[in-house]
């Protein structure tokens, strides 16, 4: 697919149009990581950030509402009160109603007359109004060369509905010019995946079939709808968390090296994964993935109601996911890759776990103690981690030999960095949008690859009526979640 060229050859965008400025995500993410690039001098002085939304403010109001979202949302560490009133100045608004493209020309003074000046476009809106907020911007001229636009998730809730909205925003926007955003992306430890794989030769050799015996991906959140209850039900763990983060995260582990580390060359590599995964389809969806719903149990031990006691209603919706999948490709034949997720589990945590091959032969015999594989365990969240797992020696002068025991190496991301601030993972996909880095964000034939697998496993499961089996808040999903992986001999790392 044709591409912008990486960072450097394109102009830093000189206006940021924010939509959806007042809502949460606003509120709690981007305005606090637009505030952290401007205290850090990251962005140029001369970005201005015009943000549009219902809500009926004017510039003051709007600045009120942004200077709330840092005071209650702010990091400690990235608090500097000195610059709180320079990056108030930057912002400017302009209400406006997203379903009526005739009312855009509204933005034309704030965003200035100059219409080949760079111009960043950020929609963090419903997608039932980007058709006609494409609409608007193209009306407004806002459609220009020099106009690049980022799109937040949810991005369709099938391939069809996808291809709509792709359709949609490509008649003013070609592809080198659509952002597509999946936050987990610009996580530090998403990109440290790279830098692990490929700045190191000591992994790479083993980075295969040859070497690996299978990988986990688990993403578990403790929380249930919390506030979310419009969009969840019916959209479901599947198309909420696995479609778009937990495919990208597959495929950054199971890709090949590219060339460089640029927009087109990872893109390429990842997108190559997508389509090489075997459909979980009508012959196999009942045994290759396990669907979950959650009733009432306890939670860090805290009493907590079930899924259809939130929602008020019955449903159907899949709260917590598992699948089997593999990798059809030289360098990942026959090894499995399982992920899971789901609501109110025991902890919040977001892990890939490398279970690393036995050795070919053990030299201790049955003296040494149980000899384990190694196995390399990288934690996005909460705390950023790697850690991993080898045999050695216990200490000793035992005259039957040498006692084996496997312990971790740990490298704590946040303690080998402490000097460093954590930093939000918007902050990244904020600064690579204004800037013109599309590398972090998802091309449209990822997307629609993703769709492609993910819709085949959602049929599989209509044709042979797989039905969500109940959990009890606290646990790890349904049993059958175990014995999706116990059947092959494998643990869930929890």
């Amino acid at each position: 697919m044709t591409e912008a060229p990486a960072r450097g050859a394109v102009l830093p965008a000189t206006r940021l149009l924010l939509f959806g400025a007042t809502g949460d995500l606003a509120q709690r993410m981007l305005l606090p990581s637009l505030f952290s690039l401007h205290a850090e001098g990251l962005v140029a002085p001369e970005l201005k950030i015009i943000g549009t939304a219902r809500s009926p403010l004017d510039d003051a109001g709007f600045r009120q509402v942004a200077a709330d979202s840092l005071d209650k949302f702010l990091a400690p560490d990235a608090r500097k009160p000195d610059s709180i009133a320079s990056f108030l100045d930057r912002l400017s608004y302009v209400p406006l109603d997203a379903s009526q493209p005739e009312n855009f020309t509204a933005l034309t003074g704030p965003v200035g007359a100059d219409r080949d000046m760079p111009i960043a476009i950020y929609l963090s809106t419903a997608p039932s109004l980007f058709g006609s907020t494409i609409e608007g911007l193209r009306r407004a001229g806002l459609d220009g060369p020099n106009v690049r636009i980022g799109l937040e998730k949810p991005l369709g809730h099938d391939l069809a509905s996808s291809a709509v909205i792709n359709d949609a925003v490509a008649a003013a926007y070609p592809e080198q010019r659509t952002f597509r955003i999946d936050h987990y992306l610009g996580k530090e430890t998403v990109q440290n995946l790279l830098a692990l794989r490929f700045a190191n030769r000591l992994f790479e050799p083993l980075w295969n079939a040859e070497g690996i015996e299978h990988v986990q991906i688990t993403v578990s959140e403790t929380v249930g709808l919390e506030g979310r209850v419009s969009y969840y039900d019916g959209v479901g763990a599947l198309r909420d968390m696995l479609q778009n983060h937990m495919l990208q995260l597959l495929a950054l582990v199971a890709m090949e090296p590219p060339a460089t580390f640029g927009p087109a060359a990872v893109r390429d590599e990842k997108v190559k994964v997508l389509r090489s995964l075997r459909p979980i389809d009508r012959a196999t969806a009942a045994s290759h993935s396990v669907t979950g719903q959650y009733a009432e149990g306890a939670v860090a031990g805290q009493a907590v109601p079930g899924y259809i006691d939130e929602l008020g209603r019955a449903s159907d919706t899949e709260t917590f996911v598992a699948v089997k999948a593999h990798v059809d490709n030289w360098r990942w034949h026959g090894v499995p890759f399982y992920l899971r997720t789901g609501k109110r589990l025991p902890n919040r945590h977001s892990e890939i776990y490398i279970q690393f091959r036995e050795v070919p032969h053990s030299i201790f015999g049955g003296r040494g103690g149980v000899l384990q594989s190694n196995k390399l365990v990288i934690r996005l969240q909460p705390e950023e981690s790697i850690r991993l797992l080898v045999m050695v020696k216990e200490p000793g002068l035992g005259r039957e030999g040498i006692t084996l025991r496997e312990v971790p190496l740990d490298l704590s991301l946040t303690s080998a960095f402490a000097g460093f601030r954590r930093r939000i993972a918007y902050e990244r996909l904020l600064l690579d949008l204004i800037e013109g880095d599309p590398t972090l964000f998802v091309r449209r034939d990822e997307v629609e690859a993703q769709w492609e697998w993910i819709d085949a496993i959602r049929d599989g499961w209509k044709a042979a009526n797989v039905t969500p089996r109940p959990y009890a808040a606290g646990t790890w999903g349904p049993s059958a979640a175990i014995a999706l992986t116990e059947r092959d001999g494998v643990h869930w790392h929890d």
